[in-house]
């Protein structure tokens, strides 16, 4: 029940002018800092660890920024799921078109880092053409379906569990379709490396490299 108000919030949050919706993000996200005691933690810790030049309330600030960007983010999904195309296409641009429309019909593979505008890529190029990814089911069923059918809200997209593997969306590459691939995600030790990032050894997945 809470989960179908929040979505109603947001739906109607959408209606509202860009500039608004953003101010209203990074008020959100300020409390999101505040409050988000242990993702904090966490944020702080690996700026301290990657950037430790930074004076303390540097990187305070930095991680701040983050969590504004995050929630500015999240609410603007309100207008990449429930708005117009011609919003939508006014929002976000795309520079480079001429290289995707080269390699279209051929395997392609659109380098996507999970980053908080992996949606507004998705929807943008979604306006363009069809295309496979893999996405995290999340635990509240109620926002997993809401977040499902607004990916798949314009042309013909598949979208494909994290629990199904790599292999269909391989097959679906192979046939064509661009893959939107976000890799971040956590496959397990047997797909993994640790490379350097910011002078720190961390965790990465493969698949790039051994993807055809």
């Amino acid at each position: 029940m809470l989960t179908r108000a929040g979505l109603l919030v947001l739906r109607l949050l959408g209606l509202l002018p860009l500039a608004l919706l953003a101010a209203i993000g990074q008020g959100f996200g300020t409390l999101l800092y505040a409050l988000g005691r242990e993702r904090r933690r966490v944020c702080l810790t690996n700026l301290a660890r990657c950037m430790p030049e930074l004076a303390t309330a540097e990187r305070e600030a930095l991680a701040r920024r983050h969590f504004q960007a995050f929630a500015r983010a999240f609410l603007e999904r309100a207008v990449l799921w429930w708005s117009s195309p011609e919003r939508i296409r006014q929002m976000v641009k795309i520079e480079g078109m001429e290289h995707f429309e080269a390699r279209r019909g051929g395997p392609l593979i659109l380098l996507a880092p999970h980053f908080v505008g992996l949606d507004m890529g998705w929807t943008r190029l979604a306006l363009e053409c069809d295309m496979v990814s893999i996405y995290s089911r999340q635990k509240n069923e109620v926002f997993d379906a809401a977040m499902f059918a607004g990916r798949q809200r314009f042309g013909r997209q598949t979208l494909l569990a994290r629990q199904k593997g790599v292999r269909p969306a391989l097959r679906a590459m192979q046939a064509g379709r661009p893959f939107y691939y976000l890799p971040d995600m956590d496959y397990g030790q047997r797909d993994t490396m640790f490379v350097p990032f910011f002078g720190v050894s961390a965790a990465t997945i493969t698949g790039v490299s051994r993807w055809p």
